[in-house]
């Protein structure tokens, strides 16, 4: 009874919370140019667009489009010591091309984004097999990414611990700027995976140079998705823990009434924006990593990113799907699913005990 209480609490909370995050003013809709076209101008625009990057080069390593990224050295700088270890700051350039020519400049335009950001929780001596920990949208902040995970369970656990900053998130955000990515023009949302991958895997090279014998990632939301898109493109990859996870943004965006016209019209601006993304969906590559080392993680009540994304995931990795009571904002169950995390990495022998 007492779940059934907190479950419905969440998914209201869930609900207004995402009517916020939809939410459209008149202002807004002129300011962005894609939000205002309308049905024939969106299709002919998700058309070329798919034209673009979805090539059947761009799904193979030959192809190049989730090239390796080359060796990093980034700047550290101290935050603070903790029991058995110490906090450290890394930046690093980046040096991300855009796929996509005639974005570029804009893309590029935007300095923060193009230095790469990330919080280290190391511990003292020899370096410890490594989490990525992936925020959610708008969100990248250190302190409040300190309090949403269980940074501090997974260290005495034996991990070193890592927060990456997404792009256009953060530190790597422009503070007069709107959300960049995801973006309502696809293009940035694909360059935006693209850098996430380019990023992400060069800070994995990075840990695993300084001796990490095993490096994951976990992430919740947006980080969910990323971390699922990580499992397709990185071979080395040594578990992944997708957690209230965003598993397609077209659907997403038909849920929050981003799509215009008649039935019939927003069936197929919903085929156009999958053709737009499938290169950066996780659900179109198969995975590059075992199934048991693919734990899915989801809330019951969750309304932002309903467990239907998490169950599409499940079945495309042939993992293990643990829920959990609660919603996407109110993670009132989320212990449980943790604890599900912590057996998942304790069974391949990362996590030492207490």
């Amino acid at each position: 009874m007492l779940r059934q209480v907190l479950n419905r609490a969440a998914s209201h909370f869930d609900t207004a919370a995402r009517a916020a995050i939809f939410h459209r003013s008149s202002l807004s809709r002129d300011d962005e140019r894609t939000e205002a076209l309308g049905h024939g101008a969106r299709l002919s625009q998700l058309i070329s667009i798919a034209d673009l990057y979805d090539r059947p080069e761009h799904y193979t390593d030959a192809g190049g489009f989730f090239a390796p990224p080359p060796p990093i050295d980034p700047r550290l700088a101290r935050v603070r010591r903790i029991k058995g270890g110490e906090v450290l700051d890394a930046t690093w350039a980046s040096g991300f091309v855009p796929h996509s020519e005639e974005i570029a400049p804009r893309y590029l335009g935007h300095l923060q984004n193009r230095t790469a950001a990330a919080r280290l929780f190391l511990h003292d001596g020899p370096a410890r097999p490594a989490v990525l920990l992936i925020h959610g949208y708008r969100c990248g902040q250190w302190p409040i990414e300190e309090r949403v995970w269980p940074i501090e369970w997974l260290f005495e656990r034996g991990l070193d611990v890592v927060i990456p900053v997404l792009p256009f998130h953060a530190v790597r955000a422009h503070r007069s700027a709107a959300a960049l990515f995801p973006s309502s023009d696809p293009r940035m949302t694909v360059e935006g995976f693209r850098q996430s991958m380019h990023d992400l895997r060069a800070l994995m090279d990075f840990l695993r140079d300084r001796g990490a014998s095993a490096a994951g990632a976990m992430g919740m939301s947006l980080g969910g998705y990323t971390t699922s898109l990580l499992a397709t493109v990185e071979p080395k990859l040594d578990f992944a823990v997708p957690m209230i996870p965003l598993a397609s943004i077209a659907d997403l965006a038909r849920a929050g009434g981003r799509l215009v016209g008649d039935v019939e019209q927003q069936r197929m601006q919903f085929e156009g924006l999958e053709g737009a993304l499938r290169v950066v969906s996780p659900l179109a590559r198969p995975s590059r990593i075992d199934a048991d080392r693919v734990l899915i993680l989801a809330a019951t009540g969750d309304r932002i990113t309903p467990p239907t994304h998490a169950r599409w995931l499940a079945d495309h990795f042939g993992a293990p799907l643990t829920m959990f009571h609660g919603g996407h904002l109110l993670q009132f169950g989320r212990a449980h699913g943790f604890r599900a995390a912590g057996k998942m990495l304790g069974r391949l022998g990362l996590l030492t005990s207490r």
